[in-house]
């Protein structure tokens, strides 16, 4: 018997049970598209991560300050004022730090804006100009702050897209009056729309320069110190340099010796992104075991059923081997059936798997990416197990004496 009546013959086999067949591809099907959807679920979360973190720009390092102690009670990292503005300055000299493009200190508090009759709370962002470039934003209109208006505290704010939407509506913001702390601001830019990252709404924040914020709204310890200093290399490939560079000026401006004693932290946006990447790769490893153990079942099923199928055809079976059928031929037989039945679960799974990524994610609101290559690997993982679960009743049929065969009841 050739491999074209193989398939023939085993396909005949598989449609005169239509409904035995259909639930031993369930299992499968169910597997392959839980494998899929956890996969894409995975690959997704790493994508929205990576996106958001590489909006702030891939040569970024930020330096937040240390921890401070208050009666004996350590807080966390970010509560000391240990950095100023002063620092600032020194780590933007080209001389001590020629692999340090820019630098932008920044203060920030929930302050009410309001304008007319409309208020709205947000995050005000006090700054420099070097802000626009170094978070990689850009301006849909207007202008941005400039070293004029840090010099002589201007009054001026550069609004978020969300903050100027729910303070104006539809109105064109530039050159209108938004108060802020009982201070009017004359709002001369909007930034563009960035979209929400994991810590805020990108969109939904007023920019003021750091002096007018430090000395006419936020006051207190803010008139010296920064509660974070951006940085940008002069490339991504200098980022590793620029950050010991930032770090020894540090050091040596808090005269500190040892490093481990620093009263402050540098992040990269390479650290930040390696962190978030292993923790949603763990997630995907972890959610696509669990997957795989619904492909295990469909695996049992499958071979539970040509168990059942051998013993429902022993007679045939003995038959065809009284014909002259070798052990090879029955076997390969049944090897054929278990495959054809994984491969339809693996296609058919496959298709769930694609058309639930397109619908799920408007749902969960979460992305669902499929991935080719997962994709033809979850089919040829299914033939596989039908193979492999096939194994054991093909080789008990090829096994199964003629004559015994034949006197079968």
């Amino acid at each position: 018997m050739g491999w074209l009546e193989t398939l023939r013959t085993s396909w005949d086999a598989i449609r005169s049970h239509r409904l035995r067949s259909g639930l031993t591809m369930l299992g499968i099907l169910i597997g392959i598209a839980a494998v899929i959807l956890t996969v894409g679920l995975g690959e997704g979360a790493q994508q929205q991560v990576s996106s958001a973190i590489n909006a702030l720009g891939t040569n970024l390092l930020v330096v937040s300050p240390g921890s401070s102690t208050t009666g004996g009670v350590r807080g966390g990292s970010g509560t000391s004022v240990s950095l100023t503005a002063s620092d600032a300055t020194a780590l933007g000299d080209k001389s001590v730090a020629p692999d340090i493009q820019a630098v932008a200190p920044s203060n920030s508090r929930s302050e009410s804006l309001t304008a007319g009759s409309t208020n709205w709370t947000t995050s005000v962002v006090g700054t420099t100009p070097d802000w626009l470039g170094v978070r990689a934003r850009t301006l849909s209109e207007g202008r941005f702050l400039s070293n004029q208006d840090v010099s002589g505290e201007a009054a001026n704010v550069v609004l978020g897209t969300t903050t100027a939407q729910q303070l104006f509506g539809f109105a064109d913001p530039v050159g209108r009056t938004v108060t802020i702390g009982n201070v009017p601001f004359t709002v001369v830019g909007v930034l563009a729309s960035e979209g929400t990252s994991s810590a805020q709404n990108q969109d939904d924040q007023a920019v003021v320069p750091i002096s007018t914020a430090s000395d006419r709204i936020f006051g207190g310890a803010t008139r010296t110190s920064v509660q974070s200093i951006y940085v940008e290399a002069t490339t991504a490939d200098t980022l590793s340099a620029a950050y010991q560079e930032a770090n020894q000026e540090l050091l040596t401006l808090h005269h500190i010796t040892d490093p481990t004693a620093a009263d402050f932290t540098i992040a990269s946006q390479e650290s930040l992104l390696t962190t978030a990447t292993s923790v949603s790769k763990t997630l995907t490893i972890l959610l696509g075991g669990v997957a795989a153990l619904s492909l295990l079942v469909g695996g049992i099923g499958v071979m539970n059923i040509m168990l059942v199928s051998v013993t429902e055809r022993i007679r045939e079976i003995g038959l065809r081997k009284a014909l002259g059928a070798s052990p090879t031929v029955i076997r390969r037989q049944f090897l054929v059936e278990a495959s054809v039945l994984g491969l339809s679960g693996g296609i058919l799974g496959a298709l769930l798997g694609i058309v639930g990524a397109l619908v799920l994610p408007g749902l969960i609101s979460s992305t669902i990416t499929v991935s080719p290559t997962a994709t033809v690997l979850a089919i040829l993982t299914s033939i596989a197990i039908g193979m492999a679960f096939g194994v054991y009743p093909a080789s008990r049929a090829a096994r199964l004496a003629p004559i015994d065969a034949l006197r079968s009841e």
